[in-house]
């Protein structure tokens, strides 16, 4: 799976990834329904962090279609929702 952090880049993740960015994406959805600002920054960090650890970074000119984009780190709240709508950053 090829996921793009706006602003930053895309990165290859394996399958096999994907419980633990789905349960952190969970977690993000909880922090955003309560408007807690500062959950949201500790969660889409470790969301963030979890992607550019667990994945394998692609060069910067490649151009491959990504199948998960997420927020750049300094994206607010407000930003976000929007992103969502009613569902995830990750479908499940």
């Amino acid at each position: 799976m090829i996921v793009r952090i706006m602003g930053e880049g895309q990165w290859q993740l394996a399958d096999s990834h994907f419980p633990e960015l789905n349960k952190l994406d969970d977690e993000l959805l909880d922090e955003m329904e309560s408007g807690d600002e500062e959950g949201f920054r500790r969660v889409l960090g470790a969301l963030l962090d979890s992607v550019r650890r667990l994945g394998a970074p692609l060069a910067d000119d490649a151009l491959e279609p990504s199948e998960l984009i997420l927020p750049s780190p300094d994206a607010s709240l407000e930003e976000v929702r929007e992103m969502l709508g009613d569902e995830g950053l990750i479908p499940g």
